[in-house]
């Protein structure tokens, strides 16, 4: 199935890159029009010694080693670890990203995702896309359980561009989810199951086709 535009939800700057900058990756090589929403910079969670700003400066880094046209990102600010309270103005926005691109497919968080922005963007994500295909990208750290159902297989090339994307991220290298190391070992794992070297795993929430 050949998806000719798509849509990466991020809560926070960096999600989309971990949960499915692979992915993302192959669908630039093979023609896909790829749009990034992204919902909150984080200010209030810069570690110290860094600008308030740095987040979004470090997206945009981060999403041109990528290869995501600047005006297919999409910005909005709204303050980390509260979206639940603005869970109507999201589904407003969501619905408008629908109307505005006509994605074939979704990148969110997926169900299992305990965080409580991640999962408002997931929940808001079924009623504004219930129509097109939707996948949930792993983020296993937010994770207890996670369904694999869905593996894409990853070109060592772009594993390793994806790496170099997220090392843009200066500022949250501190982080253990952060290191090469193990974002290598979570791509090899999933590619164990693919019986593939290296591929990132999805929750298949709906195919719409």
């Amino acid at each position: 199935m050949k998806f000719d535009k798509v849509l990466a939800l991020s809560p926070h700057t960096d999600d989309v890159e971990f949960g499915c900058g692979g992915l993302i990756l192959n669908l630039l090589e093979n023609g896909s029009e790829i749009h990034v929403a992204n919902f909150s910079f984080c200010e209030e969670s810069v570690p110290d010694g860094f600008p308030e700003n740095i987040l979004q400066k470090e997206m945009h880094e981060s999403l041109k080693v990528v290869g995501i046209e600047k005006e297919n990102i999409h910005k909005y600010s709204f303050p980390v670890r509260h979206f639940p309270q603005y869970r109507q103005d999201i589904l407003e926005i969501l619905v408008q990203l629908n109307r505005e691109l006509h994605p074939d497919m979704v990148l969110t968080p997926s169900s299992f995702d305990i965080h409580q922005d991640h999962h408002t963007i997931y929940q808001e994500c079924l009623r504004a896309f219930r129509y097109k295909s939707i996948f949930g990208y792993e983020l296993p750290w937010n994770n207890i359980t996670f369904s694999s159902t869905g593996l894409f297989k990853l070109s060592e090339e772009n594993l390793d561009k994806k790496i170099a994307a997220l090392k843009c991220y200066k500022s949250q290298q501190f982080r253990h989810y952060a290191d090469e190391h193990f974002i290598r070992n979570l791509a090899m794992l999933r590619g164990g199951q693919n019986k593939t070297q290296f591929a990132e795993a999805f929750e298949v929430i709906r195919i719409s086709g």
